[in-house]
C-alpha cells in the first residue's frame, strides 16, 4: 500500500490522462511511487500499453499486445510464500482466454532508481519472453491503479529501455499457474541490483 504522500501526488491520474503522457513522462512519475507488498497483488488486472518510447516500440507493442486479432486483457499474480509470487498474461484468441507468458514475481530495487519494485520476471519459466530476458516492474498508482515499466533485451543498454503499461484492479480472481521451470534460473542474472548483491556478498 502507498502512503499518503504518494496519494497526495498520483490520485489525479486517470487511465485517458496517463495515455496522454510521454514515456519520458511516465518514467518520471514511476521514480516517484512506491512498491505494493507482494501480498496484495493477486487476482487479474487488466493491462494497457502507455506511450513507448520510439515509433519502433511503439509498432512492436502494438503488434504483440494491441493486436485486434489476439488483444492483450490482463496480467495476473498470486502471492507464493513471503518473499516470492508467480503468474501470467491472458490474451483473446477467437473469444476464448489464453494464459501466456507465465512469470516469476517478487520485490526488488528497480534497475532506473534503486528504490523496490515489484517486479515480474519471465526468464523463470519457458517462453518467447523468458528468452528476450523480459522483466517488468511496477508500483502503485493509486488504489487498485499500478504503473508498469516493462524491459527486455540482451545487453543492458536494450534492458534499460522503458516500456510503459497500465495495470487496473483486481478485476478478476487468478486462473491456475502455468509454465515450465527453466533449468538454471537465477533471477541476480535479470535483475541488476541482485546481481549486484550478490557480487559483493550482500543477500540480505
Amino acid at each position: 500500500m502507498i502512503d499518503e504522500g504518494y496519494m497526495a501526488l498520483t490520485i489525479e491520474y486517470t487511465r485517458a490522462q496517463l495515455q496522454q503522457l510521454s514515456t519520458t513522462e511516465l518514467l518520471a512519475l514511476f521514480q516517484t511511487l512506491a512498491a505494493p507488498a507482494l501480498s496484495e497483488m493477486n487476482g487479474e488486472y487488466r493491462a494497457t500499453l502507455l506511450q513507448q518510447p520510439s515509433w519502433f516500440a511503439q509498432a512492436l507493442g502494438r503488434l504483440t499486445v494491441a493486436n485486434p486479432l489476439m488483444p492483450w486483457l490482463c496480467k495476473a499474480f498470486r502471492p507464493v510464500s513471503s518473499e516470492l509470487g508467480r503468474g501470467y498474461n491472458t490474451f483473446s484468441l477467437l473469444g476464448k482466454v489464453v494464459q501466456l507468458y507465465p512469470m516469476q514475481t517478487c520485490i526488488a530495487p528497480s534497475r532506473y532508481d534503486g528504490k523496490l519494485a515489484y517486479q515480474l520476471v519471465y526468464r523463470a519459466y519457458h517462453s518467447l519472453c523468458g528468452d528476450i530476458h523480459m522483466v517488468d516492474e511496477v508500483r502503485q498508482l493509486a488504489p487498485n491503479l499500478y504503473l508498469g515499466i516493462g524491459t527486455w533485451g540482451f545487453t543492458a543498454k536494450q534492458r534499460h529501455i522503458p516500456l510503459p503499461f497500465l495495470l487496473e484492479g483486481a478485476i478478476a480472481n487468478y486462473r491456475a499457474d502455468i509454465g515450465q521451470d527453466r533449468q538454471g534460473f537465477q533471477p541476480q542474472q535479470e535483475i541488476p541490483a541482485l546481481a549486484s548483491s550478490f557480487e559483493t556478498g550482500d543477500l540480505s
